[in-house]
C-alpha cells in the first residue's frame, strides 16, 4: 500500500489546492485560538467547500467543549476528529458517539514509555497519532517543527491504526517511514516558510516524496 498523507494546518485556497492536487488523502484545520494556524468557523466553512469528496477533512481540537466541537463539525463537514489536548478515552468515546465521525488521539512522545498511553484508547478512538512531545512551558501541544526518535517505534506492538507526525518534510521523510514503517504521515510545520505560512512547492515536495515511497 502506498503511504498516505495528511497536511495540516491549511490556511487558504491556494494551499489546500496543492494539497488537494498534489495527492494528499487527508487535509486538516485547526480551530484552537493559541496556534498560528488558527482558523475561525467561516474561513473554515469556505475552505471545506473546495474540498472534493474523496478527500477527508481532518478538524484539531486541543481540549473542546460540546459547543465547540458541535461548531467545528458544522461549519467544516469534519470527517474526523483530531483530539490533540489531554482528552481521556472517555472523552473520546463521548465525542464519537455524539457526532459518528473518526476520532483520531495525538500520543506527545519523548521516550519509550510514552507509547503505553495508546492502549487507553482501544475502545475509544480510531487512529492514534504518534507526535513529538512539546516542552512542558510551551503553548502548543504540536506543531512547532520537533521530531521525536523514530527507533522508539521499532518492535512497537499498536494498539490502533497509527499515523507519524512530528517534524517531517520532503527530506527526512524517507527515513521515517523506513524506520517506523508507518503507511500514514502527517505534516505542518514541514511544509511552512514560517509558522502558519504554507508554502505550495514545499506542499507539493512533500507529497511527490510521499509518492515515490
Amino acid at each position: 500500500m502506498p503511504v498516505q498523507t495528511k497536511i495540516c494546518g491549511l490556511s487558504t485556497p491556494e494551499t489546500l489546492g496543492a494539497a488537494i492536487a498534489h495527492g494528499a488523502a487527508y487535509v486538516g484545520f485547526v480551530f484552537f485560538a493559541k496556534s498560528p494556524r488558527n482558523l475561525d468557523f467561516d474561513r473554515a466553512a469556505a475552505l471545506a467547500a473546495l474540498i472534493p469528496g474523496h478527500v477527508r477533512k481532518v478538524g484539531v481540537l486541543v481540549n473542546p467543549d460540546d459547543a465547540f466541537v458541535d461548531r467545528a463539525v458544522a461549519a467544516a463537514g469534519l470527517d474526523i476528529l483530531q483530539l490533540h489536548g489531554a482528552e481521556p478515552p472517555e472523552r473520546a468515546a463521548v465525542l464519537a458517539r455524539r457526532h459518528g465521525i473518526g476520532i483520531w488521539k495525538a500520543i506527545p512522545v519523548k521516550a519509550r514509555a510514552d507509547l503505553a498511553a495508546a492502549a487507553r484508547y482501544r475502545d475509544a478512538a480510531d487512529r492514534i497519532l504518534y507526535d513529538a512531545k512539546t516542552p512542558d512551558e510551551a503553548d502548543l501541544p504540536g506543531g512547532m517543527g520537533l521530531r521525536f526518535d523514530w527507533h522508539l517505534l521499532e518492535g512497537f506492538r499498536h494498539p490502533l491504526p497509527w499515523a507519524l507526525s512530528g517534524g517531517l518534510d520532503a527530506r527526512n521523510l524517507a527515513e521515517a517511514v523506513g524506520v517506523t514503517g508507518a503507511d500514514l504521515v502527517d505534516t505542518s510545520s514541514g511544509v511552512e516558510t514560517s509558522p502558519g505560512v504554507k508554502d505550495v512547492d514545499k506542499i507539493a515536495a512533500f507529497l511527490q516524496s510521499a509518492s515515490q515511497l
